[in-house]
């Protein structure tokens, strides 16, 4: 008589396992580069950084899915200030070196939100520095420079806004209205350090910018250059495949006017019932793959086990 060999699950969890290690390394590279540089988060031991494990910026910001497809949104909604979209367009390396300039802006993101106090005010402290050098006319005749506070405040203010309206359509347990408060107060830190004014703390607060600021929004052939760019994003086949699953759900995020102004005919049914399903499964998948991640383990050991 043949002897049926017992179940064993850790044989079938191996390639997972083996799958989830593979994924999170192509994870890493293209968003955060080569290096994770870990010693920005492992100590020193009990520094809780700017924000704290309580905070509701780790919350926003720990959620891979919700900052990728927030982040994708941030870049098409900044691209609507004709000053910002001038001082990328003139400044930035993004159409030569878009992975590296990915890995920066991500990097910088990491390392204020879960990086010690000392790492964080050196990424900070570098920003500043480079600044003051970035500066230009545009199209229009206006002068822009990148320290200018209000020119900040849009950035940073354009920027929250998409991260959590990425959490809030992704993430399990959307945040309730007060901490959707606690997280704009809270990451108004970062835009202050770097010198920005009048930064709103609040959803009302962020909903009354929004509105002052309008007028001043407009889509330029340069924001338009940028979403053209942004839909072809990848190295290979399956990362520009991966892109435009991304770039769908990116847009469903916008306010419908700066969908408007950037001339996307996405229309509710397909953006709620075909590009919202679609980048929630990818959420769950880029959960599964990044979670725990070395840079959260660095960062739980300096913090305490149980953060």
């Amino acid at each position: 008589m043949t002897t049926v060999p017992p179940f064993q699950p850790a044989a079938l969890a191996a390639p997972f396992e083996a799958l989830r290690a593979r994924l999170l390394a192509e994870v890493n590279a293209t968003v955060h580069g080569q290096d994770l540089h870990l010693e920005r988060y492992e100590g020193p031991p009990g520094d809780p950084g700017l924000f704290g494990p309580a905070s509701m910026t780790w919350r926003v910001h720990g959620h891979p899915a919700g900052m990728l497809t927030g982040g994708f949104a941030a870049l098409l909604l900044q691209s609507l200030h004709p000053l910002a979209m001038a001082a990328v367009d003139a400044h930035s390396d993004f159409r030569a070196d878009p992975a590296g300039r990915l890995n920066r802006t991500a990097r910088f993101v990491t390392t204020t939100t879960f990086g010690s106090t000392a790492a964080a005010e050196q990424a900070i402290a570098a920003v500043r520095r480079i600044h003051p050098r970035i500066r230009g006319t545009a199209p229009d005749g206006r002068p822009y420079r990148a320290d200018d506070p209000e020119l900040l405040t849009w950035v940073h203010t354009a920027e929250v806004r998409c991260f959590l309206a990425g959490y809030q359509a992704l993430a399990a347990t959307p945040l309730t209205p007060a901490e959707c408060d606690a997280y704009y107060a809270d990451a108004a830190l970062v835009a202050e350090r770097l010198g920005a004014v009048g930064v709103p703390g609040s959803r009302a607060e962020v909903a009354r910018y929004f509105a002052a600021v309008r007028p001043q929004l407009r889509a330029t052939p340069a924001a338009l250059d940028c979403l053209r760019f942004l839909r072809g994003f990848g190295r290979s086949p399956r990362e520009r495949a991966a892109t435009r699953l991304v770039m769908n759900g990116a847009v469903g995020l916008l306010p419908g006017w700066a969908r408007a102004e950037l001339g996307v005919r996405r229309p509710a049914v397909v953006r709620l019932g075909v590009d919202r399903p679609i980048a929630r499964g990818i959420s769950r998948t880029l959960v599964w793959v990044c979670g725990p991640s070395e840079i959260q383990r660095a960062v739980r050991r300096r913090v305490g086990v149980g953060a």
